[in-house]
């Protein structure tokens, strides 16, 4: 009796134990895993030379024409990971500025139009702040290997507010085919502008199926 009990409580131990050494190793691979913050989201904000100008200001001249992708631009995801049951306290985020494309504008008076845009990312070079993530993805999830490139194509023209040139910033949905993963779908966005004769600043949450904005 005494030598089962003994067993009993043997196993009960190593059990317990191998229950210790499991949650260690997860809370180990949380810490190492995951990101400990994350970078801001996207953000368009005003000229400081425009902060004080009038809401009503008339568009001027040099608006109209093709705008290109600027300097500096970027594109990324964001997504909240688990490991197991374990949800990380923070947004895995993975950048590029491996952007092409720009937009069409025409003006009409103080109306100007958005009448055509579309972008193409990069997607296998979205470096984040593990390597072994960055790695992953490449054959998992965005599967950039096989899929190396998303689009964005405005289907749909958009109208900007009188005064838009003013270089404040305006919020408005964005209309258009995006494609990622080799899927395409049509996806209505919330867009971000700040728009001046000599630059023009836009940002945009990458719609589902993708990731959350970056």
């Amino acid at each position: 009796m005494r030598a089962r009990l003994r067993t009993k409580r043997g196993l009960a131990y190593v059990a317990g134990g191998g229950l210790v050494v499991v949650v260690g190793a997860l809370a180990a691979a949380y810490f190492l895993l995951f990101p400990t913050s994350s970078p801001k989201r996207f953000s368009v904000t005003t000229p400081a030379a425009a902060a004080g100008s009038s809401a009503t200001t008339p568009a001027r001249a040099g608006v109209a024409g093709a705008w290109t992708i600027g300097t500096g631009s970027k594109a990324g995801y964001r997504v909240r990971e688990k490991l197991a049951f374990l949800a990380a306290q923070n947004d895995a985020v993975g950048r590029t500025s491996q952007i092409t494309g720009g937009a069409t504008l025409k003006q009409s008076g103080t109306t100007v139009t958005v009448t055509a845009a579309s972008f193409g990312i990069d997607v296998s070079t979205l470096p984040s702040d593990k390597a072994q993530r960055d790695q992953r993805i490449h054959s998992i999830g965005l599967e950039s290997d096989q899929y190396p490139t998303a689009t964005f194509k405005l289907t749909k023209s958009i109208t900007l507010p009188s005064g838009a040139t003013s270089g404040k910033v305006l919020k408005m949905p964005a209309t258009g085919a995006f494609t990622i993963h080799g899927t395409t779908k049509t996806e209505t966005v919330p867009l971000q502008l700040s728009l001046t004769p000599s630059r023009s600043k836009p940002s945009a949450p990458s719609p589902s199926p993708g990731p959350s904005s970056a």
